[in-house]
């Protein structure tokens, strides 16, 4: 069952001339250390931190509350599955806010798609809740 659905869309070039105005002060306000990492390697870095910032849109709009209500820019963290696959990982405010949000029996999931075509970067974020799995073979199975 979807429990939240949260989209943006940015242009790549505002985030590169915030980039290019207030840098390490931007950067440390928003994006979380591993963020600013991959993005500090990749040739596209203003791309990179677009995507990352239309994510923490898309996630806090998908969370229902939009960036307010204990939800902070760096509670809403991109990273990359091995496979490459980027996903969010939650904290603070919006781990709160994910668990009031996600029905008793449910476990949460977050799946998170970006892309980018300059100057234009996008992402969608989707939570959905799934029944909770039992060991079998264990006292809770």
């Amino acid at each position: 069952m979807i429990i939240g659905l949260g989209s943006d869309l940015i242009d790549i070039r505002r985030i590169e001339t915030t980039l290019d105005r207030f840098g390490r002060r931007f950067t440390d306000r928003v994006f979380t250390e591993v963020e600013q990492r991959k993005s500090d390697r990749r040739i596209q870095r203003a791309a990179t931190y677009a995507k990352r910032f239309a994510a923490k849109e898309a996630c806090a709009k998908a969370l229902g509350t939009g960036l307010r209500a204990g939800v902070f820019w760096r509670d809403i963290g991109v990273i990359n599955l091995p496979t490459g696959q980027p996903t969010i990982q939650l904290t603070g405010g919006a781990a709160r806010r994910l668990r009031q949000i996600t029905p008793p029996g449910m476990t949460a999931r977050i799946v998170l798609s970006l892309t980018d075509d300059f100057p234009l970067a996008q992402a969608i974020v989707i939570i959905s809740a799934e029944p909770e799995t039992r060991l079998v073979g264990t006292a809770e199975g």
